[in-house]
């Protein structure tokens, strides 16, 4: 049990290094602003406490404010996506619910079920951001681009990260 925590501690903490020193610095356009340091909270297991993945979202979305300087939106950002996480899962849980040995990874749920889980919360942390950050609607359409591009690249993201911090199960053993 302590070396899945410390594995997933680890995962966490490479994902917001990697935010924060490398794709923070990436510039594609001022439409595509990728925030993959989401997958941090998508990864977390099945039956993690709803309270403890609150706390987790809080603090992984304070970690990157301190490095951005941003006072709160991405703690605030990430705590809305660790707050829906619990109703998306809910939403496209399997008819038998969750087994325990299995992730909320590709691999473990297939391709299908993490676009609709990983792109629904990921369009609810982005809609949720950028909304706050411009706070007027004179740029509705501006602004709704900018969620909709940076959501597509940030799940590419999130998609990509998964092949580095998981090995795809060997199928052909028996």
């Amino acid at each position: 049990m302590t070396t899945e925590i410390l594995k997933y501690l680890f995962k966490i903490i490479t994902i917001i290094l990697v935010q924060v020193l490398i794709i923070q610095n990436l510039y594609l356009s001022n439409y595509i602003v990728p925030y993959p340091y989401v997958l941090a909270i998508l990864i977390l297991p099945f039956e993690t406490n709803k309270l403890l993945v609150l706390v987790y979202g809080l603090l992984i979305g304070l970690s990157i404010d301190l490095f951005n300087n941003t006072s709160g939106i991405h703690a605030s950002a990430a705590l809305l996506t660790a707050f829906a996480r619990y109703y998306i899962l809910k939403y496209v849980s399997p008819r038998d619910g969750y087994d325990k040995a299995v992730k909320p990874i590709v691999y473990d749920m297939g391709l299908k079920w993490f676009i609709v889980y990983a792109g629904s919360l990921i369009l609810i942390h982005h809609f949720y951001f950028f909304y706050f950050e411009a706070f007027r609607f004179t740029e509705f359409f501006r602004v709704l681009s900018r969620v909709i591009l940076s959501s597509v690249v940030t799940f590419g993201f999130c998609y990509l990260f998964q092949y580095l911090l998981y090995r795809q199960p060997n199928n052909n053993a028996k």
